[in-house]
């Protein structure tokens, strides 16, 4: 497949490292200096939709040639009549169909319909070192954004503060923390996921998290990520914590406890121990078995109080695939997020990074294609995100489109991330004292902020006073500048997705079908079973020369 140039010259960014098909760098860093799509998103916001230089230059795609099968072989469909979807109180008239007027909320659910301004949520934010430095920016600015944040796997298992007697979690701080920051923030859209594999089964964190807080929070059992394919892994650098963290049960490589791995340990030959988790349903060999297994979970989940569940599937292949979408539909889940490889990673081994599992594209029309079948024996197909390797509003679009009418949401992992390194660190620099708080690294502001703003927040994100009249003046001393950086990154995104749709004369999200779309080359075409360009409407166009 084509890959994006590293640099961008139409609008000034550059990659640091190699870019994926997302346009991140396969390696992103939380010092990074700049200064990729994303992270100048982070800062200018909506500004970065449009060629830098205004008055001084003209611009002209270099995105012509549609190689490989990937998302960026789709094409975007324009119309030169109509409107569909208008919102309500909204006419067809040119000063009603403006792309401001577009209607990006989305909703998903069973009986109970989690609400989202903008019609993205986070990967999965479990136990990685990464995902707890830099929550409160995460959290805090999906919740003022007001989409939906996942509490990740082993977040209490790998808590030494956590207590956890006879297998079952009586104290959980870490967890505690990460569902209050986002729950003082919400303000009805959006929601807090909590995320259990093997481990969290077992320690009981569904039983914990429906105690103490009821369906405020939603549960999501987990089968896998388009990123891996063994379970969740961390990388530790203390002797005790890794020997800790075998005592509570984990796979820890290599084995702590023996005397050879402590001695190269102690003489630097061996400088972090790899934490993992274990691989699901080992004790059944037949689908008819593991159907059985999920549904008895999802009851229970039911029995205990849990009102609203989802599903999170990896990039296993087409059997995996069908059974993750019947099962979630005949179980009348809430979501069901399908991870495609190219997905990103907190640490996953490299190589099964690149060589395993089904890429996104492949694996989305493949579910689009599975889901019509069950919605023509007439089910009430389960709501749908996708997710693996997409950043930029062109993704979310031709995303959304591909799985319609069963997508209501894009999962996007690393991309929403880097607003929460980028805003911490600039917290760092102008306010020293809290630099090891937001776990800042840099000393001074790169070139790439000084020639955006001056010293003050207010100059550098062009979301600040968006943020400031949401929750007050005096209470912008409280929100991270991570937290803004997500705002203003997600201000872009949505200003993007409206344009693309009011291209498309499709003012609300309900109205995109998969005729919004086209493929870019044959092979696509025959990968995914969108039209090829010229095809499209060629039938309609002929019959009007011949009229």
């Amino acid at each position: 497949m084509s890959r994006p140039d590293r640099t961008n010259d139409a609008i000034g960014s550059v990659n640091r490292g190699n870019p994926c098909e997302s346009g991140l760098c396969t390696l992103c860093r939380a010092d990074c200096t700049g200064r990729c799509e994303t992270w100048l998103s982070s800062l200018k916001g909506r500004k970065m939709l449009y060629p830098r230089d205004f008055g001084y230059i003209t611009s002209g795609s270099a995105n012509t040639s549609q190689e490989g099968v990937s998302y960026n072989s789709l094409r975007i469909q324009g119309y030169v009549y109509g409107a569909n979807g208008l919102p309500k109180g909204l006419t067809n008239s040119a000063d009603d169909c403006i792309f401001p007027n577009v209607n990006i909320e989305t909703e998903f659910g069973q009986t109970i319909k989690t609400k989202c301004r903008i019609p993205i949520m986070t990967g999965a934010l479990g136990s990685t070192f990464v995902a707890a430095r830099y929550w409160d920016s995460f959290a805090i600015g999906a919740a003022l954004v007001g989409f939906p944040i996942v509490i990740g796997e082993n977040v209490v298992g790998i808590d030494k503060a956590a207590v956890i007697e006879n297998g079952k979690i009586k104290v959980a701080p870490e967890l505690d923390r990460r569902i209050n920051n986002y729950l003082k923030y919400y303000d009805g859209y959006g929601a807090i996921i909590v995320q259990m594999n093997v481990e969290d089964t077992r320690n009981g964190v569904a039983e914990y998290v429906i105690n103490k807080y009821g369906n405020k929070v939603m549960i999501e059992l987990k089968w896998g990520q388009g990123a891996k394919v063994i379970g969740g892994e961390i990388q530790v650098d203390n002797l005790d914590y890794a020997i800790f963290l075998k005592k509570r049960g984990y796979v820890v490589d290599p084995d702590p406890t023996l005397p050879q791995v402590q001695a190269a340990f102690k003489a630097g030959a061996i400088k972090t121990i790899a934490r993992h988790s274990r691989l699901g349903y080992t004790d059944l060999n037949s689908e008819a078995k593991v159907e059985k297994n999920f549904m008895d979970a999802v009851k229970y989940l039911r029995k205990i109080g849990f009102k609203r569940i989802s599903l999170k599937t990896g990039s296993y292949g087409m059997e995996p695939l069908a059974m993750a979408i019947k099962y979630a539909t005949d179980a009348k889940l809430d979501l069901l997020t399908i991870d495609g490889s190219g997905g990103g990673t907190g640490m996953s081994p490299w190589n099964m990074m690149e060589h395993w599992g089904v890429p996104s594209i492949l694996l989305h029309s493949k579910a689009h294609e599975y889901a019509t079948i069950l919605a023509k024996k007439g089910k009430k197909v389960v709501d749908m995100a996708f997710a693996g390797g997409l950043a930029r509003e062109d993704h979310i679009y031709k995303a959304l489109a591909l799985g319609a009418p069963f997508t209501k949401l894009i999962c996007m992992g690393r991309s929403v991330m880097i607003p929460g390194y980028l805003g911490s660190n600039i917290e760092g620099v102008l306010h020293p004292e809290r630099k090891a708080a937001v776990h800042g690294h840099w000393e001074k502001l790169p070139n790439a902020i000084t020639e955006i703003g001056g010293t003050h927040p207010e100059e550098i994100f062009a979301g600040y006073y968006d943020v400031e009249r949401k929750v007050g003046k005096e209470a912008m001393k409280e929100i991270p500048y991570g937290a803004i950086a997500v705002w203003t990154l997600a201000d872009k995104l949505a200003a993007g997705l409206q344009q693309f749709m009011a291209g498309s004369r499709k003012f609300s999200l309900k109205a995109i079908t998969r005729n919004e779309i086209y493929s870019g080359n044959r092979e696509t075409e025959a990968e995914t079973g969108i039209p090829f360009i010229t095809d499209v409407d060629d039938a309609k166009a002929k019959k009007l020369l011949k009229s």
